[in-house]
């Protein structure tokens, strides 16, 4: 077990290297990968399984500690990212399956590795495991709310079968990783291990399938994409952080904040788009999968070296 956990270390820790390496691969050679794309939803639901088995009470403990807080950073998550995504297609004259894209990304709930983020960020980690849990089991119901306000411009949006959907991939795989760390606890914490490798493997081929599907609309719209994916990221930390700080929080708490605003759960995004929409709209979360853990970690080296400016030094400064 001492190797599974070694190497699914080693799998996490190098995350990126292989979701780009996988990407490149599956653009030169699409047709070796095509067939994965059957599988995206099963694979989405292996990594939400594996979420749910990190998660326990305790993380639920911490909205009714400090509810304030964390529906600062809920609300915060779900205005900013969906209307930056609105607003950004808007301004860029972005083309119909790319807006919609990007809009599916921007409505998606927190991203499952921004826990992780805001710890190396010297953040609240306690509250951005609240912010993330609360903003996933309300996923069902204000993503599909948001990608109709946001998307219906430019498609047709089925809430029913989003909100079905949502329940499929995230929910009910959440719940079954719950309860079996719950009941079968021994167990549960053997999995939790292995969890970074099964997570990598799963998220490497939801990339590799949305990339190959996709090849050649990419070929036209790439660079296109990437740079909204870009800008939509860095503004949604930027915004996020200002966000918090207008909102009276310490400076621990804006890291929190930041990182539960920009980071999105882009596996899903990859997911809607796939059952409900074109390959090209599942684009820009695929992207956004590789390029927020990058900046994330970017971010949280910055963060990590930022301290609270204490009253006595503030008030000299000021003098």
């Amino acid at each position: 077990m001492k190797i599974v956990e070694k190497i699914s270390g080693f799998a996490g820790r190098t995350f990126s290297f292989w979701v780009i390496a996988i990407a490149i691969i599956a653009y030169l050679f699409p047709g070796s990968f095509k067939w994965i794309g059957a599988y995206i939803v099963p694979l989405l639901g292996i990594v939400m399984f594996g979420m749910g088995l990190t998660l326990s009470a305790s993380d639920f403990k911490e909205v009714f500690k400090r509810p304030k807080d964390v529906a600062i950073g809920v609300a915060g998550h779900f205005i900013i990212m969906p209307l930056l995504a609105f607003l950004l297609s808007i301004g860029l004259h972005l083309p119909s399956e790319v807006a919609v894209g990007v809009i599916l990304v921007g409505c998606c709930p927190s991203g499952t590795s921004s826990n992780v983020m805001v710890f190396l960020a010297r953040g609240n980690v306690a509250l951005a495991v609240a912010i993330a849990s609360v903003s996933t089991v309300l996923a069902p119901i204000i993503t599909p709310l948001l990608i109709l306000l946001f998307a219906s411009k430019w498609v047709d949006i089925s809430i029913g079968g989003l909100f079905l959907s949502i329940v499929q991939v995230v929910i009910i795989p959440l719940v079954l990783g719950f309860l079996i760390k719950k009941f079968f606890g021994k167990q549960a914490a053997a999995g939790v291990k292995a969890l970074p490798l099964v997570s990598v493997t799963a998220i490497v081929l939801i990339v590799s399938a949305v990339v190959a599907g996709s090849q050649e609309q990419i070929a036209k719209t790439g660079l296109l994409i990437f740079a909204v994916v870009v800008l939509h990221n860095i503004l949604g930390f930027c915004l996020g952080f200002l966000f918090a700080r207008a909102m009276g929080m310490d400076l621990s708490k804006q890291k929190a904040v930041s990182m539960e605003v920009g980071m999105q759960n882009s596996g899903l995004g990859v997911a809607i788009a796939s059952a409900h929409f074109s390959p090209l709209a599942a684009v820009p979360s695929a992207i956004f999968s590789v390029w927020h853990n990058i900046s994330g970690s970017l971010l949280a080296f910055v963060y990590s070296r930022m301290k609270e400016q204490k009253a006595g030094n503030h008030q000299k400064k000021s003098a």
